[in-house]
């Protein structure tokens, strides 16, 4: 699905038409071309539309997956569920004791609970289940130096529910564990994300120069590692921050810089957990 076909399934879902969508934000003409895919929103535009329409681009995918069974369907259903955005449909069959049978492992444990916490927190983000589950998840992890991919997204994760519901929480142990030794261990790209996610922390705890420096990490991390996966959410992030303190032309570069990564490599631009 195309970022304009998104935003008009969204418009029609709240019953508005495209003046009654756009009043404020922009020309009904730009939405109606934005629409058809004929034009680019700016990250300032994109997201007043957003949440206008009450709707996120998207949600944030791993760029592999982790196995929950040694059974490949099992893990194909989490892949398909995860990649639909279906987490109502994700928790609950999470929970059906006919998918616990098929969990056996320590390692596909922890994966069951971190994708639970997950779908739990996309669910319900009101709720203490994400943050039981993926303690859950973090307490299954074995004992190793530097901790696993899974370890440190399960630890950033938490921080980032942690700090979404309270701004001042405690969470910079959570951050420094998962990023621990990080550039020792044996290079996964589901690592870059655990960059972004300690960059939102901040954001959402209002240190934005603590933020611009854990995503500044997290672009130094990727590329040095040749890879792409992530940079157009760290730059989304990046252009967000700009914004917010009046830097108009840094975000345009940032906003610019993230849909080039997005429309190269077809990655979705995450605005949530």
């Amino acid at each position: 699905m195309t970022l304009g076909t998104a935003l008009k399934q969204a418009r029609k879902a709240k019953q508005l038409n495209q003046k009654q969508a756009a009043r404020g934000i922009c020309a009904q003409s730009m939405l109606s071309a934005i629409e058809n895919d004929r034009y680019v929103p700016n990250a300032r535009l994109l997201l007043a539309l957003c949440q206008r329409l009450g709707v996120a681009v998207s949600t944030l995918s791993l760029a592999d997956d982790f196995e929950i069974s040694a059974e490949q369907a099992f893990n194909d259903r989490v892949r398909q569920m995860c990649n639909a955005h279906q987490y109502q449909q994700l928790k609950d069959w999470l929970l059906q004791p006919t998918t616990l049978e098929h969990v056996q492992t320590d390692e596909q444990t922890q994966a069951y609970y971190y994708y639970l916490g997950v779908a739990c927190w996309q669910v319900d983000r009101t709720s203490d289940a994400a943050q039981q589950n993926l303690r859950l998840a973090i307490g299954m992890a074995a004992p190793s130096s530097p901790p696993t991919t899974l370890t440190r997204l399960a630890l950033i994760s938490l921080a980032v529910v942690k700090a979404h519901h309270h701004p001042q929480a405690p969470v910079a142990a959570l951050v420094t564990r998962a990023l621990a030794d990080i550039d020792a261990s044996a290079y996964e790209e589901n690592a870059n994300i655990v960059f972004y996610l300690a960059g939102l922390v901040a954001y959402e705890q209002h240190d934005s120069q603590l933020a611009v420096a854990r995503l500044t990490q997290g672009l130094a991390f990727a590329t040095t590692h040749d890879s792409h996966y992530m940079l157009a959410n760290i730059y989304q992030l990046m252009a967000q921050l700009a914004m917010a303190a009046g830097e108009t032309a840094t975000a345009q570069v940032a906003s610019q810089r993230s849909q080039v990564f997005k429309d190269l490599f077809k990655e979705q631009i995450n605005d949530r957990l």
